[in-house]
């Protein structure tokens, strides 16, 4: 994420490269990336929601309702209209700006943190690798580091995320086209419900599950600054350019190794409560979704879920960049 920073030796993750202003962030800087991560997430939201939408009913139906997502969209939107597709809107629209706000925020320091306790005391050793190193890349975070610090910042944010997204895949499932015949008038009623039922372990439910999701936030992160360095090396790209096409690829990356632990954590969330649970555990949930419908199981809806990462993921940088430089 971009934000060229001139190189300071006091500062030993002052200069992790130009497009990287997460990285870039000084000890009293990281105020920032929580400011610009609430605009990142309405942009996420825009763009994403109704590929989301789709995604969650191919999850959590069987192949008998849709046949694919293009049979999905066109009945959601035949049968509720555009506003079909923005079932479930409002809780990750004040989500998003909180989780966002959060994971690029502690994303910042844990940055910067294992840079300066983890990485540069162990490059500091006299038989350490980084010595055969230029300076300047010696100051720099790993890719690997990237990655720690991107599933520190996945595990951070699952516990607003949690029930958040566990509100959200309860209305997406509602299909009763007349709104007085759907369990939930909206995300208050939704999440007030369930309160009034389960306590706070119901809108919980799905932690353990959402903290494994997020633990493949390392493949995003640590993508992420991959693909940066290579586009600053051998394209002309302007940063924003750079921001753009490694925040959207990166994403993909994410959700190709993460997508499987996503169903799953879905078939969970939008289980029944209390008595008559199907998925008391984790693997109860992903046996059944093999026992149903074998490893393709695992990838239903995978299409609009991958459509959406690059455009909702891209324009959510691109979005945090502009606020960054702003604020600079």
């Amino acid at each position: 994420m971009s934000a060229t920073v001139k190189d300071d030796t006091s500062l030993p993750l002052a200069a992790d490269h130009k497009s990287d202003a997460l990285s870039a962030a000084p000890r009293g800087g990281n105020w920032k990336g929580f400011v610009a991560g609430v605009f990142s997430g309405i942009a996420k939201l825009s763009v994403g929601h109704p590929f989301d939408t789709i995604k969650v009913r191919m999850q959590t139906t069987s192949m008998d309702q849709f046949n694919g997502p293009l049979q999905c969209l066109l009945q959601t939107v035949r049968k509720e209209g555009v506003n079909g597709l923005y079932k479930g809107a409002t809780p990750p629209l004040i989500g998003w700006m909180c989780m966002d706000s959060l994971m690029l925020g502690s994303l910042t320091l844990y940055r910067r943190l294992l840079n300066e306790h983890v990485f540069q005391p162990l490059r500091a050793r006299p038989n350490s690798t980084a010595i055969w190193l230029p300076d300047a890349e010696r100051k720099k975070l790993p890719s690997v580091g990237h990655g720690i610090a991107g599933m520190l910042a996945g595990w951070t944010v699952s516990f607003i995320a949690a029930p958040v997204e566990h509100v959200k895949a309860r209305l997406q499932v509602q299909y009763q086209v007349d709104k007085s015949q759907r369990p939930y008038s909206g995300p208050i009623d939704c999440t007030r419900k369930i309160f009034r039922t389960h306590g706070i372990p119901g809108l919980w439910h799905g932690l353990s599950a959402t903290l494994l999701f997020r633990s493949f936030f390392f493949c995003w992160w640590s993508t992420y600054d991959i693909f940066t360095r290579q586009l600053e090396k051998n394209t002309r790209l302007s940063t924003p350019a750079i921001n753009f096409w490694a925040g959207g690829l990166s994403a993909q990356v994410f959700w190709i190794t993460s997508y499987p632990s996503d169903v799953v954590k879905q078939r969970i969330m939008t289980d029944t409560l209390g008595e008559g649970r199907r998925y008391p555990r984790w693997r109860d949930a992903a046996k059944a979704v093999y026992r149903d419908s074998g490893w393709r199981g695992y990838w239903r809806g995978f299409v609009p879920c991958f459509l959406r990462a690059f455009p909702a993921n891209a324009m959510a940088l691109v979005a945090f960049e502009g606020v960054m430089r702003t604020l600079k």
